[in-house]
């Protein structure tokens, strides 16, 4: 070192120094940090969307990883007392086991979200894709979840006064403890709930259920509950419990496709050949039929119409509920058109008064 820069070293204070280098480290890494990024997001159009996922997620613990460094840096400038030092370098642990789960999780996250960003559930066949991405998102909140209360665990170890506080506390639980367990019995039985779900698969992201009469689509599927979208944009908020313990309707449970059905009601004159062979022909020029069943039934009669039924197959449930809304459309229209005598009416009858007489 210059003789000149060593004299103003032995002159300023020592914590002088160690803030000043520890501002230092903090501008330069920031300022790299900053640079990196400028050119990272220029290029990173033509990055792997995997290299694109880790960039974004590793900036906010690389700045936290630079000031621990830039801590270690200067401490050892700084003349602190003995026991100021100890508590210090107690903190300091703690605050890298904290990083060192940080970055645990990024990786377990990384590595959940490449598995999972292989499949896609924009398509018609989307089974596979449903299983792998509701089993990922509650593996992914389960290991969140662990890794944040081990590494807390682990922190918090690093004091004394908190570990000796802990077996304390669980010595002399007692009443407690049962008190505590049983009030973490609803959370407890949803997270295992949540387990059963992810291996047994009742439901999955994106099926298709009908809930107490309503029909929706299941939007998310959390550690404690689940979020089904339903046909008019609510939310239906359930705990996983529910779908372990209740009935319901699963329209995709094996596959995508489901089979739809729209009914119409005509009059007993109704030409049920003509309007047979024109409801198929209605569903076979859809691009919404699968091409696998289409039928047209007489499925009940009343006392004044008769119930038509065409049930079909569609790629999905959204696929059949538009299909069925279509063909009820174009079958009416046909109906008005070429057989108007066809369309429900109602009937009367008028006895004469010769009849009257005559009954009297």
């Amino acid at each position: 070192m210059p003789e000149t820069l060593l004299h103003w070293y032995n002159l300023l204070p020592r914590w002088i120094i160690g803030c000043a280098v520890f501002a230092l480290i903090l501008v330069v890494t920031h300022a790299i940090q900053s640079v990196a990024v400028w050119i990272l997001n220029r290029r990173s159009r033509t990055w792997p969307p995997i290299l694109q996922h880790v960039f974004a997620q590793t900036e906010k613990v690389a700045r936290f990883a630079f000031v621990l460094f830039a801590a270690a840096v200067a401490l050892p400038l700084i003349p602190i007392p003995h026991t100021i030092n100890d508590v210090i370098r107690k903190v300091f642990g703690a605050a890298v086991i904290v990083l060192i789960g940080w970055i645990a999780m990024i990786a377990g996250n990384t590595a959940i979200d490449r598995y999972a960003g292989r499949f896609e559930l924009d398509v018609a066949d989307n089974l596979a894709a449903r299983k792998a991405i509701t089993q990922a998102r509650f593996f992914k909140r389960a290991l969140n979840l662990a890794i944040a209360t081990v590494t807390a665990a682990l922190a918090l170890m690093t004091f004394e006064s908190v570990r000796q506080f802990g077996v304390s506390l669980f010595a002399s639980a007692g009443v407690a403890g049962i008190v505590v367990g049983l009030a973490a019995q609803p959370l407890l039985g949803n997270l295992l709930a949540g387990m059963q779900i992810a291996m047994t698969q009742p439901i999955r992201i994106d099926d298709a259920v009908t809930i107490d009469g309503e029909f929706g689509f299941v939007e998310e599927i959390t550690s404690t509950y689940v979020v089904v979208r339903l046909w008019d944009w609510r939310r239906q908020v359930l705990p996983l419990t529910y779908f372990l313990q209740k009935p319901f309707l699963n329209w995709t449970r094996s596959g995508s496709a489901v089979l739809g059905s729209a009914k119409v009601y005509l009059d007993y004159a109704a030409p049920l050949d003509r309007i047979r062979a024109k409801a198929a022909e209605i569903v076979q020029k859809s691009e919404l039929w699968d091409r696998n069943i289409v039928k047209v039934q007489v499925t009940d009669a009343t006392a004044s119409v008769i119930e038509v039924r065409t049930l079909f197959s569609a790629t999905s449930a959204g696929a059949s509920s538009d299909l069925a809304a279509v063909l009820r459309e174009q079958l009416i229209a046909f109906v008005q058109k070429e057989f108007p005598e066809a369309l429900p009416r109602q009937r009367t009858e008028t006895v004469g008064a010769g009849e009257q007489t005559a009954g009297q």
